[in-house]
């Protein structure tokens, strides 16, 4: 590394490691005004935007909750992140980083099996087709597959996700597909420039959470709300989230570079 690219991963690593704090100092202030641990709330980098050297400096940070929303995307990422923490692993004598990616965008039927082997969790779960597929191929690998069921509480055409009328019967569908493990809900609110245009969509996501939890004696593993941006992640925190898809607030100020060759 020469020393102009030196100096711009260390401004890159200081900058992110700002903008990780301040990131969670805003949780901590909205978790305490609903008397919440912080700790109870996972942060999800959305590294869309940015390239590899940045999920990596993000990773050493201690950040290694990632998420993308494009299948390619987040295959080629993970595959080569892994392999560059790996080769730095065996270099230094140390112990592997583990990582866990998170698929957050639409996922289509034939676009399963690359993302399988590597997604921990897939948060974008709303046709009995796909959770069909998503069981089979699971079980073809001898994985089960942690997934969230993506809900619709804003009632927009637009956005994907399970009517919120439906998703009691969805449940009951694909509480049998053993090769699947339901760890909770997600939701996309309306993109507002004010994050209390979310609250609505955020308190009734908590409450079907609530309700399907109790209708159907979901176990232990059923506790994960995955709600809230940079836009209204503060607002989500007090509306009882625990999964935050942040990109924008975790990148301000560091120069973009999708295109990792």
């Amino acid at each position: 590394m020469d020393r102009s690219s030196a100096v711009r991963a260390t401004s890159v690593k200081r900058k992110l490691a700002d903008n990780l704090t301040k990131a969670r100092e805003s949780i901590a202030i909205a978790a305490a005004k609903v008397g919440r641990d912080p700790s109870e709330i996972k942060l999800v980098a959305v590294t869309k935007s940015v390239g590899l050297d940045v999920i990596r400096a993000l990773v050493e940070l201690g950040q290694c909750d990632l998420g993308e929303s494009r299948v390619q995307q987040l295959v080629q990422r993970a595959g080569m992140l892994n392999e560059q923490l790996s080769r730095r692993a065996m270099l230094e004598g140390g112990g592997s980083v583990s990582v866990n990616w998170h698929m957050i965008g639409h996922l289509q039927r034939n676009k399963i099996k690359p993302v399988l082997p590597v997604a921990a969790m897939i948060h974008s779960v709303d046709t009995l087709r796909l959770a069909e597929e998503l069981n089979s191929q699971a079980g073809k690998i001898g994985k089960r597959q942690d997934i969230l069921i993506q809900v619709d509480c804003a009632g927009e055409t637009q956005k994907r996700g399970m009517p919120i009328a439906a998703v009691g019967h969805f449940i009951e569908q694909i509480l049998p597909l053993s090769n699947l493990r339901i760890c909770g809900l997600m939701a996309m609110a309306p993109l507002a420039n004010d994050g209390e245009c979310s609250r609505l969509v955020f308190d009734r996501l908590y409450e079907v959470f609530l309700e399907v939890k109790l209708a159907y004696r979901m176990g232990q593993e059923f506790q994960h709300l995955s709600m809230g941006m940079s836009q209204d992640f503060m607002v989500a925190v007090e509306c009882g989230a625990t999964m935050l898809r942040l990109g924008t607030t975790l990148f301000e100020g560091i120069e973009t570079q999708v295109d990792d060759g």
